[in-house]
Formats: structure tokens, sequence, C-alpha cells
């Protein structure tokens, strides 16, 4: 595959993009502050690697990431502005959404072999959340849920989507609220609603939650409790069972909380928040009220600050027989460590699972990384392809990656 060249006319757009983003007044709060605590201890921590101006992609150093011999990484589209979200249609498009630069809904399609990248919304309020069901794309921001019917038929002329906004009836809050979806196997949507703090006492009717709908909107269920931030979940293919990560809270220090992987065994289960960290931590300002003891532990601590985002079971047949139905995890990458103790994540990690239990917890893809603690690349979303190879999304490098077997 030839490596893609970032066209200029796109690499001006972006540019004009980030700093539109990012023109702000020196008194107003920056975008990745918004929400986050404040105080002596927030300003003592390494900075928000900034979201670079867009790169060519052979510019990039690809070369630097690291997997297990026999596996492959190269470009699969370049000049995807901020990808984030990642869902693939019955036609082979690939949906990908954005977050706090782009606003955009983006298609990749293949037409006789060559890969075509359509922007098929934009302007849009934190459009993380997607998923694609029996021909129609959802759309989720933080305030409302739209609907794109028979979308890869009409790539070329998008239909007016159908607001479903009244009929899921989500709360509008936006911190931690970036929404993540996915189809379930028993053809219900599952939609997130997280803290709307850092830490604070919930509303747990509201808030610390993942529910589950009928695609309508209509049968909501709680299916998880004490969730403090998850923008990823996915079922087990044998099982059906739901497993998704959840964010640990910050200003704990460095080497506290662990992010999480959870294992969902049946519905109303309650994981702690915002009463215990990882399952043995008990806060400061909360831990007082209940023990630790009374929630579900995690099946997997992921390592502190990492954030831990996309996650999918490996359902292919390309890669040796020891990945099958093991679960890849992505490490976005921390903000809030200090300099001196340096930046973690940002790398996929792949949990290998025996019935309910994790035996092991290792990296899968390293790289993005760098020894002097800068990162190039950021993953955040997965997708395991048709063929078998994985999808990765990264909204640094501003691309998608292909991972094959050979």
């Amino acid at each position: 595959m030839k490596k893609a060249a970032y066209p200029v006319i796109a690499a001006l757009a972006a540019t004009i993009a980030i700093s539109s983003a990012f023109a702000q007044k020196k008194e107003e709060e920056p975008f990745w502050a918004i929400g986050r605590p404040k105080g002596d201890a927030t300003a003592k921590m390494a900075p928000v690697p900034a979201l670079p101006i867009a790169t060519a992609a052979d510019k990039l150093p690809i070369k630097k990431i690291k997997l297990p011999p026999g596996f492959k990484v190269e470009v699969y589209q370049a000049g995807v502005l901020d990808a984030r979200g990642m869902r693939e249609g019955d036609k082979g498009t690939v949906f990908v959404s954005s977050l706090f630069v782009a606003g955009k809904i983006y298609a990749i399609s293949n037409k006789g072999g060559k890969r075509e990248l359509k922007t098929i919304a934009e302007k849009l309020f934190l459009p993380n959340g997607i998923e694609f069901n029996k021909g129609a794309l959802y759309v989720a921001t933080p305030k409302d849920i739209t609907r794109y019917d028979n979308i890869e038929a009409n790539l070329d002329n998008i239909p007016q989507p159908v607001d479903m906004t009244e009929a899921f009836k989500l709360p509008p809050d936006v911190h931690h609220n970036w929404k993540f979806l996915a189809a379930g196997p028993d053809n219900k949507i599952y939609i997130q609603v997280g803290s709307p703090c850092n830490l604070c006492e919930i509303n747990p009717g509201v808030h610390g939650q993942i529910r589950r709908y009928n695609f309508d909107g209509t049968g909501m269920e709680i299916m998880a409790r004490g969730v403090r931030n998850s923008v990823g979940f996915d079922f087990h293919p044998k099982t059906g069972e739901l497993w998704f990560t959840d964010n640990g809270r910050d200003t704990l220090g460095d080497e506290q909380p662990n992010d999480e992987l959870n294992h969902a065994a049946r519905a109303g289960l309650h994981f702690g928040y915002p009463y215990c960290h990882e399952g043995a931590i008990a806060d400061p300002e909360f831990g007082k009220a209940r023990k630790c003891a009374e929630f579900t532990p995690p099946a997997q601590k992921l390592g502190p600050h990492v954030a831990a985002l996309g996650l999918t079971f490996y359902t292919g047949t390309m890669f040796p027989a020891e990945y099958r139905k093991q679960l890849f995890i992505v490490n976005h990458g921390s903000w809030n460590r200090t300099p001196a103790a340096g930046h973690t994540g940002y790398r996929v990690m792949l949990a290998r699972i025996q019935g309910d239990k994790v035996v092991s917890y290792e990296p899968f893809i390293t790289g993005w990384l760098l020894p002097d603690n800068r990162a190039w690349g950021r993953p955040v979303d997965i997708l395991v392809a048709p063929d078998g190879a994985l999808l990765i999304s990264d909204d640094r490098a501003n691309l998608i990656y292909r991972v094959s077997y050979h």
C-alpha cells in the first residue's frame, strides 16, 4: 500500500480549524480543562499534549510503532482530523467520529479499489458516539442523538437526520458525557452517561451509568452503575456479556487510581464510583459513606491515568489462534501526571481472558510515546475489519491505521 500524502488544501483547512478552536481570550478556560479539577495539584501536572497541525502521513514516524513478530502496521486512511470512534456499515463503509477540534463525522468508502474520504456531517458539538444498525448511522453528542437512514446509499447526498433526542431523554451535561455507543448482541443500543464532574456525589438515577435501550429509544434499563467515565465497551463473542473501560478520578497522585477494565456479567452491578476506586481505594471525600467490599471490583487494573478508551474482542481469523476471542484495549495516554513521573499509556494492550477472568495483560502495540516523553500519536478506538485486520484511530496523527498479520 502506498503512503497517502496529506493534500495541501486539507492541511491548510486543518490548520485554520485548529487555530480557530484554540483562539481564546486569556481569561477563557481551554477546552481540555472544562470541568476538570482546579488548584495547585492540577497546576503541577505535566501539560496536556497539544493537538498538532495536520502532518503528512509520510512524515510521521510510523516505523517507530512496535508490534509482535509477524504483524504489520500501515496507514489505512490519512487526513481524518481528530479521528475518534469507528463503526463499519453493511457495505464496508467505515464511519469515523471526531471530538474537540473537527466536530465532524467522516465516511471512508471503497470505489473501484480506491478509498475515498468524505465528510458527511460537520459543525457538531463533540460528536464522539456513533453506531450503525440496519442501514442507519446513529450519532450522539452530549446534548442530542440523531439517526441517518440508508446512509451508505446516500454518501453523496446525505439525508436529513432524524432527531432521536427526545426519545432517549439523556441528560445534557457535557463533562464526561461525550457519548460512546455500541450495539449489543441483544439488539439493544448501549450508551454511557458519565459523571458530570471529576469527583462528586452523583444522582444515581441519572449519572455514572451504562444504559441500554431499544434502537427507537424505548425500554431503558441501567446495565451498570458507579461508572465514572467509560468511553469504550464491547461484548464477549461467546457469552454476550458486557466488558468496558472506565477512567479513574484525577488528583490522587501519579500512581493512583488505576483505570479499570470491568465486566458486567448481569444488569445492575455497581462498580464503586464515587466511593471506591480500582476496587480497593476508598475515596478520601466519599469513601466513608460506603465500603469497597460492597462493589464489583475491576476484572483488571489498567494502569494509573492511561486513559483507557476503545476496546474490542478479536473476532477475526487473520491473527493466530492465540489472539482469537481475546480483548484489545486502547490506552489513549495520560494528561495529569507530574513531569517527574512522565506520561504513560499511548499504546494498545492485550488482555487474555479465560472464562470470566483476565489471566494476563501485556502490551501489543507501542511506539507512540517517545523516550523524551513526547507523544506523536494518540490511539483512540479499535475495530475488527471484515478481513480480520485491526483498524485503529489516532486523534493526534489524524489518521486510521491498519494492523495485519502475515
